[in-house]
């Protein structure tokens, strides 16, 4: 009896470990490259950024911070055709200085910056993010500290 009991433990325990578990495919799958003789690697694939990703044209509404009066109330408009309208009327000035510029823009090679053609005084970069987008300093670099989540303007429905 116990030589029974021995051997159907011993057949089971095998056809448990013989038996076939899938298993994980962990591997991920690399860009096509696409080479041309005497020319640089072409990445062709996935290559997902803000200019293709998101719904980014629209008009974007936020209020930045000013050093001699109570904000620069910004409104700017990204259009398709890679044209913006750009509003500013800085708040609390007895002159009421308010402009309009008009222009084209234009993307980083990365996809995820704007920067504004005919700007010729102060900051003209904004980075491109869901439903907002950050002003950015003059070396296009994001503004840290107290005041950055000032630098932002906010998509309008």
């Amino acid at each position: 009896m116990k030589n029974t009991s021995y051997f159907t433990i011993l057949i089971f325990s095998i056809s448990i470990l013989s038996c076939n578990r899938p298993t994980e495919n962990n591997s991920v799958e690399s860009p096509e490259i696409e080479h041309s003789e005497g020319e640089e690697e072409v990445f062709i694939g996935d290559s997902h950024n803000s200019m293709n990703s998101l719904d980014w044209n629209g008009t974007y509404k936020g209020i930045l911070p000013c050093a001699d009066c109570e904000g620069i109330e910004t409104s700017l408009t990204l259009n398709p055709d890679l044209t913006y309208v750009l509003f500013t009327n800085y708040l609390g000035r007895n002159d009421a200085l308010e402009e309009e510029k008009k222009g084209t823009f234009t993307w980083d090679e990365k996809g995820s910056i704007i920067s504004l053609g005919n700007i010729t005084s102060g900051p003209n970069q904004y980075k491109i993010g869901e439903n907002r987008i950050w002003h950015l300093d003059m070396n296009g670099q994001m503004i840290t500290g107290d005041l950055a989540n000032h630098y932002i303007l906010t998509k309008l429905p």
